[in-house]
């Protein structure tokens, strides 16, 4: 450092920065100052000087230096190297001095020639201690190493937020030299950073004092303009040793090889938690429209603008065969994002909506494999819509992406999944793919489970109606009769729910209503077995209790089934019914003129318990009563209590006013669509037919 370091630090704020500084480095170093003549004596004696050596000034002044300090051996060379001085050669270097308590300490010094106002010749000396100057050197000279041979970026920065320093590791990352930076703004150097929030945070550091860790920021320097950088910045303000802010020192480290690999991990974690909440909406019921009204909407808008699921006719009417060129499809379902536009996913569905489908469905149908094209353009307009009608639609909606996947399940193709991206304007990837295919490999298990059980419940169904009457009850004379059946909702299996009218002798009938435990073809089997048994013993004229008792010794042969049943025998000639019930839910009665009343009839356990008696009520029915048997798919839900199911049928049975196959139907209708279970229902009027 020259004079003019010293002494003439420049004007403005820089400079008074210099004057700090350099004054710290003096309070560092305890620098004494001392002053002689011509002839060598002190003429000042400053407080440091006083400190270094133990004279107060009123010992020192007037004192020749050598006299003073020097020891004998050393006062010749001393007064020597002091005369130097007088024809204004500067000398420096370093000798033991003597202090007052008699010890002796090495001390550094420089002296230089000064003149007073009136031409005179003084010395000045500046005097500091060795060990402390080697000390301070060796402070300077690790603390530059520390900085230059980091691997970490640093930076300092003024108060008014202008560099003013910068270590080699964080020019080599950001491409600009310390000359470029110095002096200058964060948004005058480095661009393409977020310097707002940099800045805002050393503000926030200048003000508080606290430091701030780990801030992150992403941008793109000058070293690497073509890629983003992600960094880890450590912020905390410096001061000097009187607690004057001189600004707020960063430290900067490169974590762009971590911020990546989180950010491949983030995308895992969302991808699975995607795939997770995709393949929860799937598959809620075997309903097959259903099933695929939900692998549309799964995607929509998560991915597309508008899906839409096609099913081949063959794998529908259960022939799997190999797609041919002419395959014909049956759209299950048409998701768009958003209904109301005009231009969007509905109103291009409406012009896509061909007998034939294009080259892209029918292609990914046949190999099997997904199709994609990230960026739609003129030639790739044909391949996805196929005639010129579709191409213009496709044109009008904005088409820009398409991306088709087969349904896949079990080796067979069953169908397509076809998105289209209109305003979304990015492009599908190769991770959307994935997503997009992982998703419909699920869904098409779903998909397949539905058609499996579709054909099952067909076979159920139809075995089930063929089981039951196939014509009307013959009405008796004095009863007036009206059956039912409506099977379960089309995703949940046919249960086995019966009911019979049974001529008997003397003008009696034998009204029957029962409901097999379980579903789908056993049940119905065990149904067709247990009705067969029920007419072949009904010929017998048994009473109704020891009837129940020989079809629960049939159904307890048939593989653990179970049944509940009520059976009654009634005489239109002399109004009386006799009732037995297997532990099914009680009949209601409305006599003319009274509310409805549940039958209570005695306890027993459902048919194929085994060893369990039957009891009997007998039960008179004057003119003009209505008599209800039923199953509890008529009066169960799953979101009510059972009894208020049954409170509900007695009331629609009072306020009946019209003929019993409306009463029928009435009650038949309000039986939930998607209910989980058929019904059976046997309604009879005395004094009718």
């Amino acid at each position: 450092m020259g004079a003019k370091d010293l002494w003439d630090p420049g004007p403005g704020p820089a400079g008074d920065r210099a004057v700090r500084v350099a004054g710290g480095l003096l309070d560092l170093l305890h620098a004494s100052a001392v002053v002689m003549d011509a002839e060598g004596r002190v003429v000042l004696w400053s407080p440091e000087a006083e400190q270094l050596f133990g004279y107060d000034a009123a010992e020192a002044l007037g004192r020749l230096v050598e006299e003073l300090l020097a020891l004998p051996e050393d006062a010749r060379r001393i007064h020597e190297l002091f005369e130097q001085t007088r024809v204004g050669t500067t000398v420096a270097g370093v000798f033991r001095a003597r202090c007052k308590d008699g010890s002796t300490r090495s001390v550094e010094y420089r002296k230089g020639r000064l003149h007073d106002p009136d031409g005179n010749v003084l010395g000045l000396a500046l005097v500091a201690d060795v060990d402390t100057i080697r000390r301070v050197e060796s402070d300077l000279a690790l603390s530059e190493l520390v900085i230059n041979q980091s691997p970490v970026g640093l930076a300092v920065f003024d108060t008014e937020l202008r560099w003013m320093r910068i270590n080699a590791a964080l020019t080599r990352a950001n491409g600009a030299t310390e000359e470029e930076v110095v002096g200058r703004r964060l948004e005058d150097t480095l661009p393409g950073v977020d310097t707002e929030a940099i800045e805002t945070a050393m503000r926030h550091v200048l003000r508080t004092g606290e430091p701030i860790l780990d801030q992150r920021t992403i941008g793109r320097v000058p070293a690497d303009p073509d890629h983003d950088h992600a960094w880890s910045e450590s912020y905390y303000r410096i001061e000097d040793r009187h607690g004057q802010v001189l600004g707020v020192a960063v430290s900067v480290v490169d974590v762009t090889a971590r911020h990546l690999a989180a950010a491949e991990v983030a995308a895992a974690h969302r991808h699975l938690a995607t795939l997770s909440e995709a393949s929860a909406d799937i598959g809620s019921t075997l309903d097959l429209r259903q099933t695929a009204r939900e692998l549309a909407e799964a995607v929509v808008p998560r991915f597309a603008d508008l899906a839409t699921v096609d099913l081949l006719e063959s794998v529908a009417t259960g022939r799997r065969t190999v797609a041919g060129e002419h395959a014909r499809f049956d759209t299950l379902a048409v998701a768009p994002a958003d209904l109301d536009d005009a231009l969007g996913g509905a109103a291009l569905w409406d012009d896509l909506a061909t007998e034939e489908r294009p080259p892209m469905i029918r292609g990914s149908v046949r190999a099997g494999t997904p199709a994609m094209i990230s960026r739609v353009d003129g030639a790739a307009l044909r391949r996805i819509g196929g005639d010129e009608q579709a191409v213009a639609a496709l044109r009008k909606a904005g088409v820009r992406s398409y991306l088709v996947a087969p349904l896949v399940a079990r080796g067979t193709v069953l169908g397509v999944l076809s998105l289209y991206r209109t305003g979304n304007t990015r492009p599908f990837d190769s991770r959307d793919l994935q997503m997009v295919c992982e998703i419909v490999g699920r869904a098409a298990i779903s998909v397949d489970n539905a058609l499996l059980y579709g054909r099952e419940r067909d076979t159920a169904l139809t075995l089930q109606r063929s089981l039951l009457p196939q014509t009307p009850p013959e009405q008796p004379e004095g009863l007036e009769i009206a059956v039912g059946y409506r099977p379960a909702g089309s995703g949940t299996e046919v249960g086995g729910d019966w009911y019979d009218v049974l001529p008997l002798s003397d003008g009696k009938v034998g009204l029957v209503v029962g409901d097999v435990m379980g579903s789908g073809v056993r049940a119905a089997a065990i149904m067709g077995q247990l009705r067969t048994t029920t007419r072949a013993l009904a010929k017998l004229d048994l009473p109704p209790a020891e009837l129940l008792a020989h079809l629960d010794e049939t159904a307890a042969t048939l593989s653990e089934s179970f049944a509940t049943c009520v059976y009654a025998v009634c005489d239109p000639k002399r109004g009386t019914c006799t009732f037995s019930c297997a532990g099914h839910l009680p009949p209601v009665v409305v006599e003319p003129g009274h509310e409805a009343t549940l039958l209570t009839l005695p306890t027993a356990a459902p048919l194929g318990v085994g060893g369990v008696p039957f009891g009997t009520l007998d039960v008179d029915l004057p003119e003009g009563s209505l008599l209800a048997l039923y199953t509890d798919g008529l009066v169960e839900t799953r979101y009510d209590a059972i009894d208020v199911g049954l409170h509900s049928l007695c009331r629609a049975l009072e306020g009946a006013t019209g003929s019993l196959r409306q009463t029928r139907d009435m009650l038949l209708d309000t039986v939930d669509q998607s209910s989980a279970d058929d019904v059976a229902l046997l309604l009879a009027r005395f004094g009718g037919a």
